[in-house]
């Protein structure tokens, strides 16, 4: 790491930096782990970008910065306005030399426009946590056998809120039509969710504090620039979910997500519909002030539900190397571990 600026900082920033590298290896992206060690190590202040990353006023890891900065230059390598950058990436060769070179002209070239980038937190809406999603809603009809009132929170372009109209591929079981847009694929262990379960969806509505129009190019590619770039079943799945999302008749409401899920459910539902609130890996990235929310939002909700009118909460979080997935149901109030997932739901292991 070059000389110069606060010694501290570059420690905060080099660790950081280092630890996403370590965990993009897991998540099977060599590239993003190579690019982030490359900054990790070799970043100075020479430029607006490379200040913004050192002067970070926030936690670099709860901000998700290296995802930031890693999406910044995909963004810009896929974009084409930077061609020796676009030849660095794949699916060409990558050798860290020249990869560092073609990211060190782009920074010198479009300073402004990858400093902006960094204004915006990562959305991956990654679509194979729609396994997760399918698990959590069969067992839900299995159990309270009813048509389903889906809400979702954190839902960025809305990829993953018509689950149920996609085909699943869950380890050697099948789910769903053959002519579904978009094909998931999940290492499945464990015991297989009731996929018998007759599954309806009879509503379904999403908030998110920077909603993304799927219809729109600039929105499509904010997300795919956040999707690792050597990943490319990831890219082609989320790609055919955007042409599906695109295609369909919802929008994700702009909306914070406890001021949101207030309003919702102080809405009385039809009876003979079970109202889900579901989420994946958006949890942490909420002040705490809006978790305590929310949570008395569910707890007040779940005290008037009735057998008629059942509230589940589904959600898929990060609780340490891997997702728990989790249901509360009410009446009652009882909660449950349904299972386990990596965070990209490249397997899921179900209870």
């Amino acid at each position: 790491m070059a000389h110069g600026g606060n010694e501290a900082g570059r420690e905060r920033i080099h660790a950081h930096f280092m630890g996403q590298a370590v965990g993009c290896r897991q998540l099977g992206s060599p590239f993003t782990a190579l690019f982030c060690e490359l900054m990790a190590e070799r970043l100075d202040r020479s430029s607006a970008f490379d200040r913004r990353i050192f002067d970070w006023p926030g936690d670099p890891r709860a901000d998700a910065l290296s995802l930031r900065a890693a999406g910044a230059c995909n963004a810009l390598a896929r974009s084409g306005r930077d061609p020796a950058l676009r030849a660095a990436y794949p699916p060409n060769e990558t050798q860290a030399e020249p990869l560092w070179q073609a990211v060190q002209a782009a920074i010198a070239g479009h300073d402004a426009f990858l400093t902006a980038y960094l204004d915006s937190a990562p959305q991956t809406n990654e679509v194979r946590r729609c396994a997760v999603l399918l698990g959590g809603a069969l067992t839900i009809a299995r159990e309270c056998g009813l048509p389903l009132d889906l809400l979702e929170i954190g839902s960025s372009a809305g990829l993953n809120l018509g689950f149920e109209r996609q085909r699943y591929e869950l380890g050697s079981a099948e789910w769903g039509g053959g002519a579904a847009p978009v094909t998931i694929r999940s290492q499945w262990r464990g015991a297989l969710p009731p996929l018998d379960a007759p599954l309806s969806v009879a509503a379904r509505r999403a908030c998110d504090l920077n909603p993304l129009d799927p219809s729109r190019s600039e929105d499509r590619e904010r997300v795919l620039s956040y999707i690792w770039p050597d990943q490319a079943e990831r890219l082609r799945t989320a790609e055919a979910a955007f042409d599906a999302a695109a295609a369909a008749p919802w929008r994700v409401e702009r909306a914070d997500a406890a001021a949101w899920v207030e309003a919702r459910l102080v809405e009385e539902g039809p009876a003979g519909r079970a109202r889900v609130l579901m989420h994946t890996i958006m949890w942490q990235y909420l002040p705490e002030a809006t978790k305590q929310r929310i949570t008395a939002a569910m707890r007040q909700a779940g005290a008037a539900a009735t057998a008629d009118r059942p509230l589940y909460w589904l959600r898929m979080e990060a609780d340490g190397d891997s997702a728990a997935v989790t249901l509360g149901q009410w009446p009652g109030g009882a909660e449950r571990e349904l299972g386990r997932a990596d965070y990209h739901a490249r397997w899921v292991e179900w209870h």
